[in-house]
Order: structure tokens, then C-alpha cells, then sequence
């Protein structure tokens, strides 16, 4: 068996990306493939936090339609970047050689750093938190700026996991006010899944900056992925405010011209939003620019009868 039939064998039998897929291949005992193989697989790490809109659902759709990972992209030469990198369910699966991650929410950032940096300071941490609603409220209410980046990543975890459908949203203050949910029994402390992302992440580049930062950085051959905050279907439909500012038609179309402008420079580009008009609108008609869709879940309402599948645009470059 050739090299390029081991790594299809293995996206096949697990169904797992290309990339990944020839880090396993690199990794496992050829004699004995698919059985060292189902180790490694299985010692992957899973994004440490649940987020809305998340990719994991997604990321099969992506491989069949043949949108992800590009063809082209050398994970051993080139580099990955996810400048919206919220729950990193795309990193987790790819896991590239080298990556640079960043966003603008002060506490995700943090807490990626000391997921890297002090794995187990923050297991320690997290291990005294307690399911309780007044609590709850009580370290919900806590001063970010008051805090060491520890007990920042503590809190955010465990808002996250007790928190109703582990929304991330603040409100224009930028404070977080997602209410209590309704868990019997929360996995507060993951702390087998923190270690491996722990030492995913032990390579990566992790930062607080405005993704028009990736400008700067990215050259032919890299991989970016856009997962901004959606174009909102309607104008109250939008769950996606993990920060305190906006992003609607103008900072859209900056996103949009900075992917061409990436595009330009040959790299791989790879964008996800909202099937809306607008967003089909800006990206239509561009040269080399392909439009895709892709059904997603959508968990968010209060209502269970109005929850179901919904239409994603995912565009591309390649």
C-alpha cells in the first residue's frame, strides 16, 4: 500500500480529514496501520467549550462537498489561520503543524493561553466550582478586570458548561447575561480533554487582535477559515454577540474585501455565514469565488417547535 492509499484509507475507515489524517499516518506503526491508528484517533482533543454555531456539525458536510481541508494546503510548509477562532472546532479537527489563532473576546483568548500555558492550575481551579443558581449568578457578576487569567479561564469554563445551551453573549456593555440552564449534571471539569488540547495547542500561536490582522502574516500557500459573527437573518435573529461590537453591513463587506484580498495573495480562503441575501450579494460574482451551502442545526430558542435545520453559505477560493 502507497503512502496516498494509507492516508484515503484512514480518511475512510474514521472518517477523518486528509490533513489529519497524514499526522496520524506520520505518527502510527505502518505494520500494525489501523489498529495504532485507532490510538492516536482517539487521544484527539475536542473543542474544550460548547459555542454556538460551532462547526463540529458541519464538518462532514464540508469534506463531502469537497470544501475542506483545500487540496493544496501543505500543513508541514504552510500555516492555518482562524481569526474567529471561538470554539475552535475546525483547529481540533485539522490540528495543523503550525497555527495561529486569535479573536477579539478578552476571556476566550485567555483562556486558550492558560489551557497552553497552565493546564493544570486551571483543572485545580475549575475542580471547586458547584451547580448551584445563586452561585451561578454570583461568579456570572464577578469583575473581569479583577481577576487572574486562571481564575478568567475558570470562570468562562464554567459559565460556558452551566450557562442555557453554553451561549456566549454580552450585552452592550459587554457584559456576559446568558441565565442559568438546566443541567443535572454538567462535565464542569473535563480534565482528560484539557490535557490533550493542552498539548495541541502547545505549538500554536494564540492572540487578542482584530482578524484584518491576518493580513500582515498570511502568504501563498496558507489556510485561512473566516467563522465570523453571522449577517443576522433578521434583525433580532442574531445570537452571535460574543462581544460588545457589531458586525453588520459595513464591517461584512471589510471581512469580504479582506478575502479577496487574501485570495490574491494565493491563499486558501475558506468563509462560513448566513444564507441571507446580503451575504450572497457581496460575494457573488467575484472571480474564483465559490458559493456553497450547507444545512445546519440550530439549537437556539426557547420555543423547541421552532428549532431545525437552517441554509449556511460556506465560500471558497479554490
Amino acid at each position: 500500500m502507497t503512502q496516498a492509499q494509507a492516508i484515503q484509507e484512514l480518511t475512510k475507515t474514521f472518517d477523518i480529514n486528509a490533513i489529519y489524517a497524514y499526522r496520524v499516518f506520520l505518527q502510527a506503526n505502518k505494520n500494525n496501520l489501523l489498529e495504532d491508528a485507532k490510538k492516536i484517533i482517539d487521544s484527539k482533543p475536542k473543542p474544550f467549550v460548547k459555542w454556538v454555531g460551532g462547526k463540529r456539525q458541519l464538518l462532514s458536510q464540508f469534506r463531502l462537498l469537497g470544501l475542506y481541508p483545500p487540496f493544496g494546503f501543505n500543513p508541514l510548509t504552510a500555516s492555518y489561520f482562524e481569526p474567529f477562532v471561538g470554539g475552535g472546532a475546525v483547529f481540533f479537527d485539522l490540528l495543523p503543524e503550525k497555527a495561529v489563532l486569535s479573536d477579539l473576546n478578552h476571556e476566550l483568548v485567555t483562556t486558550y493561553n492558560v489551557i497552553k500555558n497552565d493546564v493544570d492550575g486551571l483543572i485545580l481551579a475549575l475542580k471547586k466550582h458547584q451547580l448551584d443558581k445563586e452561585y451561578f449568578l454570583e461568579v456570572r457578576d464577578y469583575d473581569v478586570a479583577q481577576l487572574s487569567d486562571i481564575e478568567i479561564a475558570s470562570r468562562f469554563i464554567f459559565l460556558n458548561r452551566t450557562c442555557f445551551n453554553g451561549m456566549y453573549r454580552v450585552n452592550s456593555k459587554g457584559k456576559f447575561n446568558v441565565p442559568f440552564g438546566r443541567y443535572n449534571n454538567p462535565l464542569i471539569c473535563d480534565e482528560d480533554n484539557l490535557r490533550k488540547a493542552s498539548d495541541a495547542l502547545q505549538s500554536v500561536e494564540i492572540k487578542k487582535q482584530d482578524y484584518k490582522e491576518v493580513l500582515k502574516h498570511a502568504g501563498k500557500g496558507d489556510f485561512v477559515y473566516f467563522d465570523p459573527p453571522y449577517y443576522p437573518v433578521s434583525r433580532t435573529a442574531s445570537f452571535t454577540s460574543y462581544t460588545s461590537q457589531s458586525f453588520l453591513e459595513k464591517e461584512q463587506t471589510e471581512l469580504r474585501d479582506t478575502f479577496v484580498e487574501l485570495a490574491s495573495r494565493g491563499c486558501y480562503v475558506m468563509l462560513s455565514n448566513s444564507d441571507t441575501p446580503f451575504i450572497n450579494d457581496i460575494y457573488s460574482n467575484l472571480k474564483g469565488i465559490k458559493i456553497s451551502k450547507v444545512s445546519a442545526g440550530r439549537a437556539i430558542n426557547s420555543d423547541a417547535s421552532k428549532r431545525g435545520k437552517i441554509s449556511e453559505v460556506v465560500i471558497t477560493n479554490y
